[in-house]
């Protein structure tokens, strides 16, 4: 095995922390895996022998790449959407995969990332997601420490507005396999029972569509989200359970095209925030779960 293999398979050792770290940073599927790929065309064009810790250096090269990509999307972002849900990371229903769940960044979680400013999405995802130290984080994002540790603090306080899902997986399939039921069988007073009564339901399907423009819409309350749900009952027989980010939610497949995926946040036993991707150009690129 020559020096470059070698090389190659420590940076495989590290991809999937690698890509961890984009994904939180980045909220986007394809966007982390350019961010990780980018780290490895780097590595190969550098000169090893002078990187002592290559995990490190690598989160390195990522967190910088995902910064420069986030200022550059809020710089181009001149009218923002009203509801922008992030690439879900869609799993099957196992066991093995449950396991992972403590690991897990919810859907409800990305959609309050991607409201922080840049510096505070990396500061906030490095030290307390990954556990950098403040210096780390500072070197990164071109501040002292003490200004690292500030961005830390004001992220983390918007941050405590995300929905907190329940721990019991279980429980928390059940309401979700309720609230299908209901769905399909058309029952309000059953889906009412499901809901949190300050339920927040956000909807995005993208910024353009083929069959005429796109619909985003950000609906709050358990009455006003029962009738979005109703309306679902068409795609009903297509709907089935899957893990979105690690908990228990939604998938819709016509065919063999995934045209929906539905993030749901359980607190007390009840839906408290639904999160719906149908933006289809966005939904292409992933895989459909078996």
């Amino acid at each position: 095995m020559d020096d470059f293999d070698q090389l190659a398979g420590k940076f495989e050792e590290n991809r999937t922390q690698l890509r961890s770290v984009a994904y939180r940073m980045l909220g986007s599927v394809s966007e982390a895996e350019d961010a990780v790929q980018e780290a490895w065309l780097r590595l190969s064009r550098s000169d090893v022998s002078e990187i002592q810790n290559l995990a490190g250096w690598l989160t390195t090269v990522v967190s910088r790449v995902c910064l420069d990509q986030l200022r550059s999307r809020k710089s181009r972002r001149e009218d923002p959407l009203d509801v922008f849900v992030p690439d879900p990371i869609l799993s099957p229903l196992d066991p093995a995969e449950e396991a992972a769940q403590a690991d897990a960044v919810g859907l409800a979680m990305m959609v309050v990332l991607d409201k922080l400013s840049p510096a505070e999405r990396l500061a906030f995802v490095l030290h307390d997601m990954f556990g950098l130290s403040f210096d780390e984080v500072a070197e990164i994002v071109g501040k002292t420490p003490a200004a690292a540790r500030q961005l830390a603090s004001r992220a983390r306080r918007r941050v405590q507005g995300a929905p907190v899902a329940d721990n019991d997986v279980n429980r928390q399939r059940e309401v979700v396999d309720a609230f299908i039921a209901a769905s399909r069988s058309g029952d309000f007073e059953a889906l009412l029972s499901i809901l949190d009564p300050d339920v927040v339901l956000r909807a995005d399907a993208g910024t353009t569509q083929a069959n005429g423009p796109a619909v985003t819409k950000l609906v709050r309350g358990a009455l006003a989200v029962v009738e979005q749900a109703l309306t679902f009952t068409r795609l009903a027989p297509n709907t089935r359970p899957a893990l979105v980010n690690g908990y228990p939610g939604m998938i819709t497949v016509v065919g063999d095209t995934l045209v929906g995926v539905m993030g749901v946040a359980v607190h007390n036993g009840r839906i408290t925030e639904i999160n719906i991707l149908a933006d289809l150009s966005r939904l292409k690129s992933l895989p459909i779960p078996v």
